[in-house]
């Protein structure tokens, strides 16, 4: 009789399941998988689009040198441009992580063409940035007119958004399982939002071979050497992930200080005008042009020979007056540079292969300046291989913890403090 019961009992769960639960499931995997590969393909095509005439404005820059004497104009016409057209749209990733957590208004779609010529327009003319911040604003942008177009309740708004920064992330750095955990990750310190992980997953695998189907590469690492694990090295990668942590702290705390004080200049436009002749005047300085752009080729240096100690420096000083001036671009490839070269210094003092101390600061700065760990250790599995897993998962969480909960996107809130230790703060801001 037990025997029978139980019997019984199981199938009338299955039934249910099948009736209510699995139905229901299958609809949505299939509305989702439908809008995935619908948004994957406009946003993965865009950011090739970006990819390219980012690749064309480096070179062209890197080609005729004197075009960075015109920095403060290409600044003033990019502060120009959000002025009188992008006030809605100036606050950038941080309005995106806002309107996930606070839903107010559709994203105006300009915030693409505004922050994608605003970009190019950085790179070409001499500053030190990124494309992150640009393809996930790209993504966002796009994303949210579907919210209209196919009528959309604020449940589904919020995952399609988080879908438009997942695709943005993967497609512009060619890493689809960090681009799709970025996106769950990055709006709330210490939480992930599961409930949008299968349409997030589609939308950034769809991306990433949308813009690699275009014939759009991405740049490849080596971590040529990784010792096996032991008590020593357990202990090295922390303290290497300890000064990681203080690096992005560092370059968050001078971004936000230097927003500050930039934001005292009473007309917006004349900010990055401004900006541009300081820009002009260390570049001069330092006499070449290594600091400024992505700064691709010293990333690439650093994984095969140590770097000065001032190199992580540098960098860190342009991109936090580049970007706090009000020039557009992202922060994660100055911090990918920041973090490489810092490490690839450290093994001056850390007894770890070279390649492997670049690779570790690569993504351990970025993952305690943007509070994305999780996405970290995806993406430095994703470009570096599976052997140096642990040791870059060590250097992410600790970078993550020393950090402090102040980090790059002013908008983010805490879900769970990083530490127990830590209850007191609520708020990065």
């Amino acid at each position: 009789m037990p025997v029978k019961n139980i019997s019984e009992g199981f199938l009338l769960y299955i039934k249910t399941f099948i009736k209510r639960d699995f139905g229901l499931l299958l609809i949505s995997s299939i509305k989702w998988l439908f809008v995935s590969c619908l948004l994957g393909g406009i946003i993965g095509s865009a950011s090739a689009l970006f990819l390219s005439t980012l690749n064309w404005a480096t070179d062209y820059r890197e080609q005729h040198v004197w075009i960075i004497a015109f920095l403060p104009i290409a600044g003033l016409m990019i502060g120009l441009a959000y002025h009188y057209w992008g006030t809605a749209v100036v606050k950038g990733n941080n309005l995106l992580i806002e309107e996930l957590q606070s839903p107010k208004k559709i994203i105006p779609i300009i915030m693409a063409p505004l922050i994608f010529t605003g970009t190019i327009i950085t790179h070409l003319f001499g500053g030190s940035a990124g494309r992150e911040g640009t393809a996930v604003q790209i993504g966002g942008a796009f994303a949210d007119q579907f919210t209209k177009l196919f009528k959309l309740k604020a449940r589904d708004r919020k995952i399609i958004l988080i879908c438009g920064i997942s695709a943005g992330f993967a497609s512009v750095f060619g890493t689809s399982l960090a681009g799709a955990v970025f996106g769950l990750e990055v709006f709330v310190v210490g939480s992930l939002t599961y409930g949008s992980i299968l349409p997030s997953f589609m939308t950034a695998v769809i991306a990433d071979y949308a813009c690699k189907a275009w014939g759009v590469g991405h740049t490849h690492y080596a971590i040529s050497s990784v010792p096996e694990m032991d008590s020593v090295n357990l202990l090295l990668s922390l303290g290497a992930g300890i000064l990681f942590g203080l690096a992005a702290r560092s370059f968050s705390a001078l971004n936000h200080a230097l927003s500050s004080l930039f934001s005292k200049i009473k007309y917006p436009p004349l900010r990055p005008f401004i900006g541009g002749i300081m820009l002009i005047a260390i570049i001069y300085l330092i006499g070449n042009t290594r600091y400024i752009g992505l700064g691709i080729p010293v990333i690439s240096e650093a994984f095969t020979q140590r770097e000065a100690y001032y190199t992580f420096a540098i960098k860190l000083l342009l991109t936090a007056l580049t970007l706090s001036a009000g020039f557009k671009g992202g922060e994660v490839t100055p911090l990918f540079f920041i973090g490489a070269t810092l490490g690839s210094f450290l093994s001056l003092f850390i007894p770890l292969p070279i390649g492997l101390l670049a690779g570790m600061g690569f993504v351990a700065v970025f993952a305690g300046a943007a509070n994305t760990p999780l996405a970290c250790i995806f993406m430095g599995v994703e470009l570096f291989g599976t052997a140096s897993g642990i040791y870059i998962a060590l250097a992410c969480v600790t970078a993550y913890l020393f950090s402090g909960h102040t980090g790059i996107y002013k908008s983010q809130t805490i879900g769970a403090p990083k530490h127990l230790l830590l209850k007191r703060h609520q708020f990065l801001r």
